[in-house]
C-alpha cells in the first residue's frame, strides 16, 4: 500500500466512524475520508428510547462525546484528521478503477473519490410493511435521530398509541410512552413477544408481567390498514378489530441495506446482507464490510446469522481499522448477546435459543429456576428467572436467557464469556464468581442454574413446565398439582383448582399419607427451591411419579388467584 494510502468509508453512524478513527491510530498519514448522506453522524441510536423516556434530556447528547464534545465534522477533522462529508450519497463503486461516485445531495453535484482501500458501513434500512395509511400525520418509525426528535414533539399530546411490533424498539417505545403517562397498544404478528430474543417460555412470563403495569400486548394478530381521518392518524385495523391511537409506529425490524455492494457485484451472503471472511474483506479483498450490512457466524452453531447489533459494529469497526493497517485481526464471531430494559424489568440472552439449538441439531435439555440477585435479607434484592440451554451429548453451554427486575445482565455476561471460550454447563457452574451480600447469593443464581440443569440430567429431578402444567389442567388430567408454600403464602396467591393440594413443606414427612401414590405429582412453590426439597423427599418415600414445575409461581404466566 501507498505511504499515504487514500481510504474511503461510506457510512457513518457507528461502524464507519470507528473504522476511520482505529485506522487513524495506525496510519498517521493515510486520506481517510467518511461518506454519509445523512445530516447526522456517529450518534447514539441506541440512546434515542431514552431521550424519549426524557431520561436523556438534551438531543445534542447524543452527538456528544464522553467529555461533551460534539462529534461532528469539525470535531472529525480537529481530533481524528478524517474529512466526513455529510448530506453526500455513494452512488455507485467502480471497482475496476477503484473510485466511488458521490452525489452532493444539496447542489446535485457529483464528483469520484479514488481509493485504495473502501469500507462499507452502509448500516440496515427499516422494514416497513405496505399498508394503506403510511402518509398520515402521527405516523413514525424510530430509525434515526430526525425520527426522534420528531416523535418527541408529539409525545406530550399522545393519549393513545399503537405499536405494531413487539421487538426491541416497539417494548422500549412502549416504555417511553408509558413514562409520559400515554396508553399504548402493541400488535405482533408472531405469537410471542421479542420474538428474536426469548423463548415462548420467558416471554410469556414477561408479556404477563408487563400487561399487569398496564401495557396492552396483542399477539398473533396482523395489522392490515393506519387508518385516519383528515389526514391525521386515528389507530390501525388489524385482521380482528380496529384499535384507536393517535400516534402508531411502526417497529418490525430492519433489513440490511446492500444495493450498493449488489450493484458493485460483491457476494450477498445467504442472510441477504453482504458476506465478508474472518477480516471482514467482502469479496473484492480491498473492499471490506463492517456493522449492520454484513452477516455473521455464530460461534455456536458455526451457522451464518444476520444480528445487527451496535456492539458488533463498534467490535468490527476496530477490526477493519486494524486490517486497513495490514495487521491482520480477525473477527471471530457472535453469540448474539443483547439487553433491555422495560418498565422495570430487565431481559437479556445470549448463545443459542431452545429453538434455535434444537434446529441446528443439538441435543437439547434446559432448566429454569427462579432465584434472587442477591441475598434475600439485603434491602436492594431482586427477582431473577434465568434458563440455561445445554447439549446432553457433550454437556456444551449453548445459551442462556435471562428476565426479573434484578441483574439478569452480568448474568448473562458471564455465559456469554464462558461460552466463548467453549465452556460446559459444568465448567459454568464451577466459574469462581464474586460475593458479598449487597452483589449476590452465596451461590450465584447462574450456577444455581447450572446446578439444576446437572440435576435433571441425572434424573434427580424430573420437571414440567408451567405451560405443561396448564394443559394438564386444561385437559382435566387426574394428577396432584402439590403446593408445599405455607398457609399464608398460598392464601395470597395460589392457583384455584381442586387438584391443588397443600401440604407445607416443613409438614411433609408428617402427612405422607394424604398424598396419593397411585396418581402423578407435581410439586409447586413460589420460586422451585422448596418444591425441589419436597420431589426428594417423596422420591425418598417411595413415590415414583413425580414431577417439578420448573420456576415455580414466579414462572408462572397465566391468571391466577
Amino acid at each position: 500500500m501507498a505511504d499515504n494510502p487514500r481510504i474511503v468509508i461510506i457510512g457513518g453512524v457507528a461502524a464507519g466512524p470507528k473504522t476511520a478513527a482505529r485506522a487513524r491510530r495506525l496510519m498517521p498519514n493515510a486520506e481517510i475520508t467518511i461518506v454519509e448522506k445523512d445530516g447526522y453522524i456517529s450518534y447514539a441510536g441506541c440512546g434515542m428510547p431514552f431521550y424519549l423516556a426524557g431520561q436523556v434530556r438534551d438531543f445534542n447528547q447524543l452527538f456528544m462525546t464522553a467529555y461533551g464534545v460534539a462529534r461532528d465534522e469539525g470535531f472529525f477533522a480537529r481530533e481524528k484528521g478524517v474529512t466526513v462529508l455529510t448530506r453526500h450519497e455513494a452512488v455507485a463503486v467502480d471497482r475496476e478503477k477503484k473510485q466511488v461516485l458521490v452525489k452532493d445531495l444539496t447542489s446535485g453535484e457529483e464528483k469520484q473519490l479514488p481509493y485504495d482501500k473502501l469500507v462499507l458501513a452502509t448500516g440496515s434500512n427499516p422494514v416497513v410493511p405496505p399498508l394503506k395509511g403510511l402518509d398520515l400525520k402521527g405516523v413514525y418509525q424510530l430509525y434515526n435521530p430526525a425520527d426522534a426528535q420528531r416523535i418527541k414533539e408529539q409525545l406530550d399530546d399522545v393519549g393513545e398509541a399503537v405499536i405494531v411490533g413487539a421487538g426491541l424498539i416497539g417494548l422500549e417505545v412502549a416504555d417511553a410512552l408509558r413514562s409520559k403517562n400515554a396508553f399504548a397498544t402493541i400488535v405482533e404478528l408472531q405469537d410471542q413477544i421479542l420474538p428474536g430474543l426469548l423463548d415462548a417460555d420467558l416471554a410469556a412470563i414477561l408479556k404477563a408481567r408487563l400487561e399487569e403495569q398496564g401495557l396492552e400486548i396483542r399477539l398473533g394478530e396482523k395489522v392490515l390498514e393506519i387508518t385516519g381521518e383528515d389526514g391525521r392518524v386515528t389507530g390501525v385495523k388489524t385482521d380482528r378489530e380496529e384499535i384507536s391511537g393517535d400516534m402508531v409506529l411502526i417497529a418490525v425490524g430492519v433489513r440490511p441495506n446492500v444495493s450498493l455492494a449488489r450493484e458493485a457485484g460483491l457476494e450477498i451472503g445467504q442472510t441477504g446482507a453482504i458476506a465478508v471472511n474472518e477480516f471482514l474483506q467482502t469479496s473484492d479483498p480491498d473492499i471490506y464490510a463492517v456493522g449492520d450490512c454484513v452477516e455473521n457466524r455464530h460461534l455456536i452453531s458455526g451457522q451464518k446469522v444476520y444480528l445487527p447489533m451496535a456492539t458488533y459494529a463498534n467490535r468490527q469497526g476496530r477490526v477493519a481499522g486494524d486490517n486497513l493497517a495490514g495487521l491482520g485481526s480477525k473477527f471471530a464471531g457472535v453469540l448474539g448477546t443483547a439487553v433491555l430494559h422495560v418498565m422495570g424489568w430487565n431481559v437479556a440472552r445470549t448463545g443459542l435459543s431452545e429453538k434455535q439449538a434444537r434446529a441446528a441439531g443439538f441435543e437439547v435439555e434446559t432448566f429454569l429456576i427462579a432465584s434472587h440477585d442477591r441475598t434475600h435479607y439485603h434491602p436492594g434484592h431482586g427477582l431473577v428467572l434465568l434458563k440455561v440451554i445445554g447439549d446432553a451429548k457433550t454437556r456444551r453451554l449453548l445459551g442462556v436467557q435471562g428476565i426479573g427486575p434484578g441483574d439478569v445482565v452480568k448474568r448473562i455476561d458471564v455465559a456469554a464469556t464462558a461460552m466463548h471460550f467453549g465452556a460446559t454447563v459444568d465448567q459454568l457452574a464451577e466459574v469462581d464468581l464474586a460475593y458479598a451480600p449487597p452483589f449476590n447469593t452465596p451461590i450465584d443464581p447462574l450456577h444455581h442454574t447450572a446446578n439444576a440443569w446437572r440435576n435433571k440430567l441425572q434424573e434427580l429431578v424430573p420437571t414440567v413446565s408451567a405451560a405443561q402444567v396448564k394443559e394438564k389442567l386444561d385437559r382435566g388430567d387426574d394428577f396432584v398439582l402439590l403446593d408445599v408454600r405455607t398457609p399464608q403464602q398460598y392464601a395470597a396467591k395460589h392457583i384455584e383448582d381442586d387438584r391443588v393440594l397443600l401440604v407445607t413443606l416443613g409438614d411433609m414427612r408428617q402427612r405422607l399419607a394424604d398424598i396419593p401414590r397411585d396418581k402423578e405429582i407435581v410439586t409447586l412453590c413460589a420460586m422451585g427451591s422448596r418444591a425441589y426439597e419436597a420431589l426428594r423427599i417423596l422420591k425418598g418415600a417411595g413415590f415414583e411419579n413425580v414431577k417439578l414445575m420448573e420456576g415455580g409461581l414466579q414462572a408462572w404466566p397465566y391468571e391466577i388467584d
